[in-house]
């Protein structure tokens, strides 16, 4: 992928520098528009409650990775994706 960048002329960016998580919530019926962000993570819509489950899964996921003492950057995806799923309210 990064030779097609740099084929446009584009920069190519270290994704480990650019880390960092978004969450999409497409169940929002009330027309509230929610929209939380932090240094590491942004939220975007969702119904008052996906948006809430959203937020807390992210945070308690930071966390954790905090509790390991790492990073998001020094966290594999697969890392990643097992404290999302972890920390997702069911």
């Amino acid at each position: 992928m990064s030779n097609r960048l740099q084929n446009h002329g584009l920069p190519v960016k270290d994704p480990k520098v650019m880390a960092h998580l978004f969450g999409l919530g497409l169940d929002c019926t009330d027309g509230h528009k929610r929209i939380t962000q932090a240094d590491k993570f942004s939220i975007m819509g969702g119904s008052e409650n996906t948006h809430d489950k959203m937020t807390e899964t992210l945070w308690k996921t930071f966390e954790d990775l905090k509790i390991k003492g790492k990073s998001l950057e020094e966290a594999s995806m697969d890392e990643i994706s097992d404290l999302i799923r972890k920390n997702s309210p069911s």
